[in-house]
């Protein structure tokens, strides 16, 4: 019955989801592309005393353009009030080093029915900066330092005295401090070893602990057997950054001694909340005298002093630190755009966007920043064509919607290429993260990330048409996609994505799509897996769909086990108990309307099974190479589906291990030849050349 319905309803949905994107859905963006003559200009020519509504200041100097956003934000404020009326300012094409963070408040948003737009010059390129470039330096000249180096590594070294030029904030090696950029690339804080990492060999903190049978101690006192580590007990403000007991949680923490003899390192508490565990991975990093390889740098603390090992020569304006800790910000604001800018250098978020409605951001760089790229919340909100890359924490992260009334934010992530991210807080900071209710993420395009391409949390999201690939890569039990552990959260659907290339540190596997403990009612359909070691996970849920799915080379395809029952049977008590006494969940009271009426399965949740993964819809997908369900894959150490599945759940009419006759699935064309034997049993072609980014005169230019 359940799968009945998923196909006759299947048109329907195809037909919405594959609307060409360029056809927007959104006002915003239709408004955006229009041509619009400019209100008011920004240039640094400009004058504040001017009227800013010229792009040039006039040959006789007495007119031309603003000279600040404060003072075209101000006279957009007004005229847009007064004249009831949208105002568009155009800052021209420059380099503007911000002081202080742009801010826009409620008092910004202009009446219902118009917007303002701010947009950087067309054809030009406008970097709005929060970091201060460094132009003066000298080479190493103290002594106590010169006899850290090796001499042809010393005569590299550069000076510069921040404190002299007025920066005395570092904030700290843990992340989100001082960041120094040379020529538009984040410079490395120096580390050992310089790639790798080391690993623990014993534990001698004196508190162990057993999960589930892996053990390790509470505490941060463990031997390692590297001799080159020993040597940096003199350093005098040393960190190390790990995964400390699992494969997916990372801390750093400042040392607190290094015993040179024993080869036993201690850490500052607080202590890893998981602990630390024989054999797991960890590097030093915040030393003077690791700067042993272009690229490292490092800030003395104290004495206010950055040195820096360049990779190539050092120009004017190639070397820049962050100072400010957010370049943009708008609080409470409604109806505006922001249009076609650079953000970059910056020690937190760059773009922030907190509450509102029907703002967008489109057609934006944003890069270098120490934080995420875009951090947005509120409704009717859209991030479009936007490039993020170089990022210490995230891409985007959207939130919006009430959970409690299921009201939808109807906010938008479309079309957005993000890469490189993570590089600071290096799990749990997603390409993508979206939270709330009613959010759609389609066509972007996400790579090169140590752990998940899309987090998401909430009810009713929209995923689809997403590109991606080579996440995970410094993690495993972590997910390309991922969500977990709430029931309530349901009416996810993920669909027409392609992920390929995803195999987890060391190759030691990781998921495409992770539904992790007790995750329910999500689907999973038309989705396209390359080369991923265990494709599409149930952990334990219930009333998910896995159907019509591509796997090529994937091993295990499908996951589905039932943790509830077992070691995770702690969890599933807390959750009833938590049921049975008060209907209620973190606020959210799923026994009565909307949820009771939206998701009536939730209605007998306490009664069918509770624990048990039910009501589970496994069919019609393709497996092509690796393993279906990890039998004789080795690394998995036998099936991945529960042996009583096919009692409680439906599993059936899967192409397992015969030719589907792709039309050219080595190229990239999934299209199905009319004799396949998938689409004989009902399979529906995946409209594969959609997925991904495409181009669009608002798309950021590179």
């Amino acid at each position: 019955m359940n799968l009945f319905h998923v196909k006759t309803l299947f048109p329907l949905l195809w037909f919405f989801a594959c609307a060409l994107p360029a056809f927007s859905q959104n006002a915003a963006l239709d408004d955006a592309r229009k041509e619009k003559i400019p209100d008011f200009f920004v240039s640094l020519e400009g004058n504040d005393a001017w009227s800013g509504t010229l792009p040039q200041p006039l040959k006789d100097r007495t007119d031309g353009p603003f000279a600040s956003l404060e003072k075209a934000r101000d006279a957009a404020r007004s005229k847009a009030a007064e004249k009831n009326t949208s105002v568009v300012i155009q800052v021209q094409s420059g380099l503007y080093e911000l002081n202080q963070t742009f801010q826009l408040s409620h008092k910004d948003s202009p009446p219902e029915g118009t917007r303002v737009t701010w947009r950087g010059e067309p054809g030009g390129v406008v970097r709005l900066v929060g970091g201060r470039f460094l132009n003066q330096w000298t080479h190493v000249d103290d002594p106590d330092v010169k006899k850290l180096f090796e001499p042809d590594v010393c005569e590299k070294i550069i000076v510069v005295d921040l404190k002299s030029m007025g920066i005395e904030n570092y904030g700290s090696p843990k992340g989100g401090g001082i960041q120094l950029y040379f020529r538009g690339k984040p410079m490395t804080l120096a580390r050992y070893p310089n790639e790798e990492f080391i690993k623990i060999t014993s534990l001698s903190g004196g508190h162990p602990i057993d999960v589930r049978g892996t053990k390790g101690d509470a505490h941060g006192d463990f031997q390692f057997a590297d001799d080159h580590l020993a040597t940096l007990s003199e350093e005098k403000d040393l960190w190390v950054h790990g995964y400390w007991f699992w494969d997916w949680a990372e801390q750093r923490h400042p040392v607190a001694s290094i015993d040179a003899t024993t080869k036993t390192l201690k850490v500052e508490p607080p202590y890893h909340s998981y602990g630390y565990r024989v054999g797991q991975w960890f590097y030093a990093y915040n030393s003077l005298r690791e700067i042993d390889m272009p690229g490292e740098f490092y800030v003395d603390r104290e004495k206010g002093v950055l040195y820096f090992y360049p990779p190539e020569e050092v120009e004017e304006n190639s070397m820049v630190v962050s100072i400010l800790d957010t370049i943009w910000q708008m609080k409470d604001v409604s109806r505006t755009s922001v249009q076609g800018f650079v953000f970059e250098f910056c020690r937190s978020n760059a773009v922030v966007l907190q509450g509102g409605e029907e703002n967008l951001v489109v057609g934006c760089t944003i890069r270098n920043a120490s934080g995420s790229g875009i951090s947005a919340s509120g409704k009717n909100q859209t991030i479009f064509g936007c490039s993020l890359y170089n990022l210490g924490k995230g891409g985007i992260s959207m939130g919006g919607g009430d959970r409690k009334t299921l009201t939808p934010a109807n906010n938008l992530v479309m079309n957005n290429d993000i890469h490189d991210y993570a590089l600071i807080q290096r799990v749990y900071a997603s390409g993508i993260s979206i939270s709330g209710v009613g959010i759609r993420v389609a066509n972007n395009k996400i790579y090169n990330a140590p752990h998940m391409g899309i987090g998401f949390s909430g009810n009713d999201h929209l995923m689809e048409f997403n590109e991606i690939y080579n996440v995970c890569f410094e993690s495993n039990d972590a997910g390309a996609i991922y969500t977990g552990r709430n029931w309530s959260m349901r009416g996810n659907v993920l669909r027409f994505n392609y992920l390929h290339d995803i195999r987890g540190f060391e190759n030691r596997g990781c998921v495409g799509i992770y539904l992790d403990d007790q995750f329910s009612s999500a689907e999973m359909f038309g989705n396209i897996f390359k080369n991923v070691s265990r494709a599409t996970m149930i952990g334990g849920g219930r009333d998910n769909k896995i159907v019509n799915n591509i796997y090529i080379n994937c091993a295990p395809c499908v996951h589905l086990d039932a943790r509830g029952r077992g070691w995770q049977k702690y969890f599933t008590q807390n959750w009833i108990q938590s049921l049975e006494e008060t209907g209620v969940h973190l606020g959210i009271k799923i026994f009565e309307p909307p949820y009771s009426e939206k998701y009536p399965e939730l209605m007998s949740i306490l009664e069918k099974h509770p624990g048990t993964p039910v009501d589970n819809i496994v069919a019609r997908n393709i497996c092509v190479g690796g393993s279906w369900d990890g039998t004789n894959a080795g690394q998995w150490r036998g099936r991945s589906i529960w042996n009583e599945a096919d009692q409680f759940n439906t599993i059936e009419s899967n192409l397992v291990d015969e030719d589907p006759l792709f039309e050219d699935a080595e190229n990239g064309n999934f299209t199905l030849r009319p004799e396949s034997p998938a689409l004989k049993m009902g399979f529906e072609q995946i409209p594969w050349e959609k997925i991904g980014t495409f181009a669009d005169p608002l798309q950021a230019k590179p």
